[in-house]
């Protein structure tokens, strides 16, 4: 049963999608298990740039099934706007499955998340604004709309007059907004009916069975370790699971299926939105990192904040989601730097602290502690194996691993489909 399950080990944006990406050619389904279109993913297959925010990665792999996990919040405007694009560029979707149980993203809760941040004011959160927070709120407290809620209008509409009870009175008398009609939300939702249906499946049975079948699987998280809802910089977090435990609940499938746990890893550190971040830098380092690195959230279009490569939390992702590998990313973007700082500690309260502090206060106050490795200035896009790379890079990787708690197999020299070196095949 091989199935793996590739997700971010920092606060997102990592290059999941590239990894996804090259792993999809020999993979049968590649599956999103959480998360909806907060998540973007950018993929470079020869010389097309391929944006992809709710899709999942493996859709651009021929061959591959790519499919929407029960886990999954979807805005339908959203994934026909997708589907749409990739359909024009030539790109083949008729393969995509997505699951019924599927929570829908409503009007409503795009409309909730918007004003709710704005009267946040300071104490705003950083969400994309998408809806995604209040949809999952809505299913947690059993309110929520799924996509097999789209084939019954009946149950739709009630569904949707159960959630608008309260919600409406929540925007007219606490933020002085107007009341949604019930009717002109159950009409939108319905015009998507007929348009997803061909794609609409029993996903868990689908997987198991593939699996079952020794079909290879790739379970693909978004976001990043740091943002999960209950093991990320809580409040500044999404509102699901990215850790690989979320694979299991958020695609239907045991854990005892899950052969192979892979972390990307950034050869440096980033994060959007609000929270704490031990080593963002505001000087020319930082800045220069941006620049280099291309840092601008796919989905938001907010710049990222930058800093450098933080072990503790490598080390934390390692423990949290069981990690058996590292896909090291972006490590053309250092070249050029003479000394690269490395952050192996923090210092909290005058005390050296090596792990990921629980206490949210404490990681508020954490100052990085950093060794200082030598640097490269040679081009490294070009290198095909480890022993291509200068030899200090070598050194940067091999210390990178040794702080961070699992082997690196595979790294990132560039941003195309082929700029990979591979050191131990995932498969």
């Amino acid at each position: 049963m091989p199935a793996l399950v590739l997700l971010g080990a920092q606060w997102g944006d990592e290059g999941k999608g590239k990894a996804t990406d090259l792993l999809g050619g020999s993979v049968d389904y590649v599956v999103r298990y959480q998360g909806g279109n907060n998540a973007g993913h950018t993929v470079v297959v020869g010389d097309q740039k391929y944006a992809l925010h709710l899709l999942p990665s493996g859709i651009l792999s021929p061959g591959c099934t790519p499919v929407i996990g029960n886990g999954v919040v979807v805005d339908p405007s959203v994934l026909l706007s997708e589907l749409s694009g990739l359909n024009e560029r030539g790109v083949d979707t008729s393969k995509l499955l997505i699951s019924g149980n599927a929570h829908i993203i409503t009007p409503y809760n795009v409309t909730v998340d918007k004003v709710t941040e704005r009267f946040l004011g300071k104490r705003k959160i950083g969400t994309t604004g998408r809806g995604i927070g209040p949809t999952y709120a809505d299913k947690i407290n059993r309110v929520g709309i799924r996509v097999q809620d789209l084939y019954d209008e009946s149950i739709l509409t009630q569904k949707v007059e159960a959630a608008l009870d309260v919600k409406n009175q929540v925007l007219t008398k606490l933020y002085n907004r107007r009341a949604i009609a019930v009717g002109q939300v159950v009409e939108e939702l319905l015009g998507y009916a007929a348009q997803i249906e061909p794609y609409v499946a029993d996903t868990v049975l689908v997987l198991n069975q593939a699996l079952d079948n020794d079909k290879v699987v790739l379970f693909e998280g978004g976001q990043g370790t740091l943002l999960d809802i209950d093991h990320g910089t809580y409040p500044f977090v999404t509102s699901s699971n990215p850790t690989a435990g979320g694979a299991c609940t958020g695609a239907g499938v045991g854990p005892t299926k899950i052969s192979r746990v892979i972390g990307i890893l950034k050869a440096y550190t980033t994060r959007v939105g609000a929270g704490p971040f031990p080593t963002e830098l505001f000087d020319e380092d930082g800045e220069a990192l941006r620049r280099i690195g291309g840092e601008r959230g796919v989905t938001t279009g907010r710049d990222r904040r930058c800093g450098w490569f933080d072990a503790v939390i490598a080390r934390y992702a390692t423990r949290v989601n069981g990690l058996t590998d590292f896909f090291l990313t972006k490590l053309d973007v250092l070249t050029g730097w003479e000394q690269i700082p490395v952050c192996v500690a923090y210092e909290i309260d005058g005390k050296r602290v090596e792990e990921l502090p629980y206490s949210q206060s404490d990681f508020h106050h954490a100052k990085p502690v950093y060794e200082t490795l030598p640097g490269w200035s040679e081009d490294i896009t070009k290198a095909k194996s480890f022993s291509d790379l200068p030899k200090n890079a070598q050194n940067y990787v091999k210390a990178l691993e040794d702080m961070s708690g699992a082997p690196i197999s595979a790294i990132g020299v560039g941003p195309g489909r082929d700029e990979t070196i591979e050191i131990n095949s995932f498969l």
